[in-house]
């Protein structure tokens, strides 16, 4: 009885930590989103009412759109590059043996100990000192290069736990019917790392999107959503920008919804190829 009673308290706590991690978690968010609605300009309670203007100002505001179409610029750019260099650096990781190989992964890996805001100040030194002796300035392309940095450590790593599963025979195989390499990655490889790199890409891209240290640091003239939100932040804050923090969370949360839909479907097929 005494086990019994052991075993239910322990459950019991730990539904209640999860639950206490939850709201800890999601209470921020749900505020953000309830003071996007507010009638009032202050971010303060009790609300005057609820209204839709901050969303009718937010699509109506001609800088907030320039600094939307520049995130996306920069986003999409760099989740291609990083995730085709994290394909590359993924199958070198899981697949080969060559000399220099732990160097190479740790070297491959170092980003991801540095903090944002300590790596946006070594890129903006890296940039200045090349903007110097080459004449340029940091604008949008500056900002993809540094995503890139920061990204292809987080491509490499989901993509390799999906190349690691990868059963070489299956190439092997390809190549005793007469497949070229490039038939043999197009047709066998890339499509069962898909999931990884698809999921890779989706990462890669909210990381971008969401990105403040180095896009403040690389852009330049230049602003993202971020630098802009911290901008009018710094002037004051109105529910126009919970209003767009609302916006994004949506799409994001669907974006990720999909990516694990992708990833359910292909785990589904891979599990029922053996049967067919």
């Amino acid at each position: 009885m005494n086990r019994k009673f052991e075993a239910r308290l322990i459950n019991a706590g730990l539904v209640c930590s999860v639950i206490l991690v939850l709201v800890f978690f999601y209470i921020p968010i749900f505020t953000l989103i309830m003071f996007s609605f507010k009638e009032g300009r202050i971010l303060n309670l009790p609300f005057e009412g609820w209204s839709l203007r901050w969303y009718q100002q937010l699509f109506s505001n001609g800088e907030v759109g320039k600094a939307a179409v520049h995130s996306f610029v920069v986003a999409v750019a760099s989740t291609l590059i990083s995730t085709v260099i994290g394909l590359g650096a993924a199958q070198s990781f899981v697949r080969f043996s060559f000399r220099g190989k732990t160097l190479f992964q740790i070297v491959a890996m170092a980003p991801l100990v540095f903090p944002q805001l300590l790596l946006g100040v070594v890129l903006l030194l890296w940039f200045s000192v090349l903007g110097n002796t080459f004449d340029f300035s940091n604008n949008l392309f500056t900002a993809i290069m540094g995503h890139c940095v920061y990204l292809v450590p987080f491509t490499t790593i989901i993509i390799a736990v999906q190349a690691a599963s990868f059963d070489p025979t299956l190439e092997q195989a390809a190549q005793d019917f007469g497949a070229t390499p490039w038939e043999v990655f197009r047709e066998v490889t890339f499509p069962v790392l898909w999931p990884g790199v698809f999921s890779a890409s989706i990462f890669a891209f909210l990381l971008s999107w969401g990105n403040f240290y180095i896009s403040y640091s690389l852009t330049g003239t230049e602003r993202t959503l971020p630098t802009f939100v911290f901008s009018g932040m710094a002037l004051g804050s109105t529910p126009l920008y919970p209003a767009l923090a609302t916006i994004t969370f949506v799409v994001g949360l669907l974006l990720i919804v999909f990516a694990e839909g992708i990833r359910r479907r292909s785990l589904a097929k891979t599990m029922a190829s053996p049967k067919e």
